[in-house]
């Protein structure tokens, strides 16, 4: 079983908990999120980046990694919960890591700098 598998099985749990799919705001903590709207799920992606952050430092002072990776899926999940707000799915996510894999880090930088730019001029990236 794959790690892809394991985030598709997650993502249609997360779709099945949409308002529009009947999910439950008082039975389902996803369903309420989602029935809340934006700004609920995008408040608990930001506090959960802090906390992402804040794990690492406690695992740079000798706290044990486990205490990032729990963090760190918390805040895949509240990403997953927007990504489905959105219309959108891991698998989304994945293949544009795929897209840029191969491609230097200081590439992709440069590249979407100049897409930026031409999106600013009326230009086609």
């Amino acid at each position: 079983m794959s790690s892809n598998d394991s985030l598709a099985r997650l993502a249609a749990v997360i779709e099945s908990r949409k308002p529009a799919s009947g999910g439950d705001p008082q039975a389902s903590y996803v369903a309420r999120l989602l029935h809340k709207g934006p700004d609920a799920f995008l408040k608990k992606i930001g506090e959960e980046a802090t906390e992402v952050v804040m794990a690492a430092k406690d695992v740079d002072h000798g706290a044990a990694p486990a205490k990032l990776v729990y963090e760190v899926a918390d805040l895949w999940f509240h990403s997953m919960i927007a990504l489905a707000h959105y219309g959108l799915s891991p698998a989304d996510v994945i293949a544009e890591l795929e897209r840029r894999e191969g491609t230097s880090g200081i590439e992709e930088k440069a590249l979407r700098k100049l897409a930026g730019r031409a999106l600013e001029e009326g230009e086609a990236p």
